[in-house]
């Protein structure tokens, strides 16, 4: 009678598909109905919210603006069959358009100064702010400020720094305007002074992001290398920058990024012409700011969408194709 009781009581519990493999999938079934109707609409709406946002935002520009770039439109006549031109607009800019390739020069070289004098001075500047020296607060918030200012605050400000009587010509002792020298409006030499303000901000950028990593890093690492007699210099790039190595990626894609989409600095100096052409400025000025040509200002768009896409994708890639599930 003993056996029979026990064998009546598991009997229950057991199934013809799977026994008791199936009691965590009806554990989960029963949490999923547990959900109230407020409970899904609230579900749905921070779903939903941000999906139409992004679409509407982001995703239907885009492709209004693939669409736009072949066809001749200046977006004041409706748009009509006869506006389109095919690959006329990037034959043009590839061709004949005469600031197309001066501007990508200049964004080449605004990410080779980002990413080989900006980005290092940002990381020794977290390398130092991570001993924990009298001040680092202090030091940490005096660099992290340019971040905080717009950058086109950070343009006024450099465009006051570089006038004929502002500091740089005070400093080299040019204080009348007939032996001043025109850093912003030298074809040769605004690059470099623009440069040298967006570097003033990208180096805070860098160092607190870099500073946030090196946090992280475990420090028996460190203290284990040092036992093994490597000094400073060789803790940090043979055990430090290779542990470092997701910071040192975000850090190398969020850097191409700004030196593509640089636009606010050069912009407010002198409208992104002689000599601080930019190819973000250059569809700002032939789409809504001079010429009213949203098509050839699109064919831009496209180009600098296209290349920006490169170091996104290759970033996504390397990053999701590490995850186990």
């Amino acid at each position: 009678m003993l056996g029979q009781s026990a064998g009546d009581v598991a009997a229950p519990l057991e199934s013809p598909t799977g026994g008791a493999a199936d009691v965590p999938r009806a554990r989960r079934k029963s949490r999923f109905t547990l959900l109230t109707r407020r409970d899904r609409l609230v579900m749905f709406l921070m779903v939903g919210i941000p999906t139409v946002l992004c679409i509407g935002l982001i995703w239907l520009p885009t492709i209004a603006s693939i669409a736009l770039s072949f066809t001749n439109w200046r977006g004041i006549t409706p748009l009509t069959a006869q506006n389109f031109v095919g690959l006329r607009n990037f034959e043009t800019l590839f061709g004949s358009y005469p600031f197309f390739w001066p501007a990508v020069i200049h964004n080449i070289l605004w990410l080779v100064v980002f990413v080989f004098i900006a980005t290092p001075v940002g990381i020794f500047l977290a390398v130092l702010l991570d001993r924990e020296m009298r001040g680092s607060r202090i030091y940490q918030s005096v660099f992290f400020i340019p971040v905080v200012l717009s950058l086109a605050i950070v343009g006024f400000i450099w465009e006051q720094i570089y006038t004929s009587q502002g500091f740089v010509n005070s400093l080299l002792g040019h204080t009348s305007s007939s032996t001043a020298i025109d850093f912003l409006g030298n074809p040769s030499l605004n690059i470099w002074a623009v440069l040298v303000a967006a570097s003033w901000r990208q180096v805070g950028y860098v160092m607190v992001l870099y500073l946030a990593g090196l946090k992280s890093v475990d420090p028996t690492l460190r203290e284990a290398a040092a036992i093994d007699g490597a000094n400073a210099r060789q803790i940090f790039f043979r055990v430090v920058f290779p542990v470092m190595r997701p910071i040192n990626i975000v850090i190398l894609v969020i850097t191409v990024i700004e030196s593509l989409r640089a636009f606010d600095i050069a912009y407010i100096v002198n409208r992104g012409k002689n000599g601080l052409e930019l190819l973000s400025i250059l569809i700002t000025n032939n789409s809504i700011s001079e010429a009213n040509l949203l098509g050839f200002g699109s064919a831009i768009a496209v180009v600098l969408l296209v290349v920006s896409l490169v170091p996104i994708v290759t970033f996504l890639v390397r990053t999701m194709g590490k995850d186990p599930g």
